[in-house]
């Protein structure tokens, strides 16, 4: 897969961050009427807790959508511990800007936004409060060029704090929530935070996703459930949200985040690279589903 590059520009703003836009004046926004940014559907990548696997997951959800030839963003809204551009080898590209927007980098026909982007160095360290982090979310999500989408996946931090909630609160027109995480009780717990935090802001479940879910002997094929086993499923037909599936541990999926290659990409022919497409299928399913309903329940108001 291609991708671009870029190398950064000056940029009157305080703070490191900001290195990365050419624009001479962050008062330069771009209207909604101005916008060229028609996003059909938006999912943001969440989990109750840290650790379960979420920014993989979020990669190769969106370089699968972008491999069937569906039109996607990935923006990552973790403030202070980007790793969406080491996931896709994107360390040393900065962002541009056309002095109005920012452009996204692209690794084949995948968009790609990150504070990670915009940083002098990627491993400067973001120190900002609240307020700050709400404001860039903002811009992320309106003052970035990511023209025509069917699919904008956000890869948010975990938990229900700042991030996901400036995400949720600023994302304009409706958003569904996919949620990690592990087998075990403990994690599944803080999904029924999630589903909760989901359900206050208005914001649909598109499912619940079990990741490392077993462990496949590549010699004997055994499995070993390492972290138990189920608990995601559990939960989901507890809040009765859809189960999208498990996915497996292999320990080449770490080393394909590593080295910047994604995994549904160059491991397209295993059996965790099948579980991948698996769970995209049943969010293509949940989509197709919601909109077959709703020009249903057109048809019947205009026929009443």
């Amino acid at each position: 897969m291609s991708q671009t590059s870029s190398s950064s520009s000056g940029c009157s703003s305080k703070g490191s961050a900001c290195s990365g836009c050419s624009s001479t004046s962050c008062s330069e926004r771009v209207t909604a009427d101005e916008s060229p940014n028609r996003i059909k559907h938006t999912i943001v990548v969440m989990s109750g807790k840290g650790g379960v696997g979420k920014s993989t997951v979020a990669v190769n959800i969106a370089v699968a959508l972008a491999s069937e030839g569906y039109k996607t963003g990935l923006l990552d809204v973790d403030i202070h511990g980007p790793s969406i551009p080491t996931m896709l080898k994107l360390q040393n590209v900065r962002a541009l800007s056309d002095g109005k927007m920012l452009l996204p980098a692209e690794v084949g026909d995948l968009k790609v936004m990150s504070i990670g982007l915009l940083l002098d160095k990627s491993d400067d360290a973001v120190i900002w409060r609240g307020p700050m982090k709400a404001g860039v979310i903002g811009q992320f999500l309106t003052e970035v060029n990511w023209g025509e989408l069917d699919y904008l996946v956000i890869d948010s931090p975990p938990g229900t704090g700042d991030e996901p909630l400036s995400v949720c609160q600023q994302i304009k027109g409706s958003f569904s929530a996919l949620i990690v995480t592990t087998p075990q009780e403990v994690a599944a717990a803080d999904v029924r935070k999630s589903i909760n935090f989901c359900n206050q802001l208005g914001g649909e479940v598109v499912g619940v996703l079990e990741n490392m879910s077993g462990f496949v002997c590549p010699k004997c094929e055994c499995e070993t459930h390492i972290f138990s086993s189920g608990g995601g499923e559990k939960t989901a037909r507890e809040f009765g949200v859809r189960f999208l599936g498990r996915i497996p541990i292999d320990p080449a999926i770490g080393v394909a985040c590593d080295s910047g290659s994604p995994f549904v990409y160059t491991h397209s022919k295993t059996p965790v690279a099948k579980a991948f497409t698996q769970v995209v299928a049943h969010i293509r399913e949940a989509y197709d589903g919601n909109t077959a309903k709703t020009e249903k329940a057109a048809g019947c108001a205009n026929a009443g």
